[in-house]
């Protein structure tokens, strides 16, 4: 299960994703609308927490995109501000749950899990491209008859570039998307994981590779004979 939080308390985000880490969901945090935009695009989640009050972007700005594009995933709203109007206009932009802050751990977390009990309909659960499947609930690649097991960066490097197929990432922009900012990992985590996946493509003959651009970083294309 993945969870985007948008929220510019840095703080209190990075502790809503170790938490959410500790419950096994893979995390994404942004801190300020305009990025979460981005990465929702890019991405599909099985929820999204917000905060309404962000920088660039506001959280019911942001919520009324997502539901502009006929997204169903479910929104939790975040806020400082507990008055009964500032509920309602969430509720009315298409949130699903609202939690003021202050905020217990266990609350929050059992809002989160409810909403992604409720979200079992909404998120792609196998990708293709090519003679691949990937399974977005079991983080496994599939080929034919064969199969192999994802660890969660392998899934999560692997997912971005099945959702984006031919379009070339940058090493830094993989870095940035897979580990995070904040990660103490060297650059070269990322050409080692892209090792990882050529290894377990080549391991199901797939006629798929992930390619190297001179200079500008790697691709998803077919490899058809």
């Amino acid at each position: 299960m993945r969870i985007l939080i948008a929220e510019d308390e840095v703080e209190l985000a990075k502790g809503l994703k170790f938490l959410l880490e500790k419950n096994k969901f893979t995390v994404d945090v942004v801190c300020d609308g305009e990025e979460a935009l981005t990465y929702f695009r890019g991405r599909a989640y099985d929820v999204v927490v917000l905060d309404i009050m962000m920088p660039k972007v506001n959280g019911l700005a942001m919520l009324r995109e997502i539901r502009g594009t006929g997204s169903g995933v479910p929104v939790l709203m975040l806020t400082a501000k507990a008055e009964i109007e500032d509920r309602v206009a969430g509720l009315e932009a298409g949130a699903d749950d609202y939690l003021p802050k202050p905020f217990a751990s266990p609350e929050f977390i059992a809002r989160v899990k409810a909403l992604s009990r409720r979200n079992a309909g909404y998120t792609e659960l196998c990708l293709s491209f090519g003679n691949v499947q990937l399974d977005c609930n079991r983080y496994e690649m599939t080929c034919k008859d064969r199969a192999v097991r994802l660890n969660n960066k392998e899934f999560q490097l692997m997912e971005l570039f099945m959702r984006n197929p031919r379009f070339v990432f940058s090493t830094a922009h993989l870095m940035d998307k897979i580990w995070g900012q904040d990660s103490e990992a060297d650059v070269s985590v990322v050409w080692t994981y892209v090792g990882f996946l050529r290894k377990k493509l080549k391991e199901l003959e797939a006629e798929i590779e992930i390619r190297t651009a001179r200079g500008a970083g790697y691709y998803l294309e077919e490899n058809k004979c």
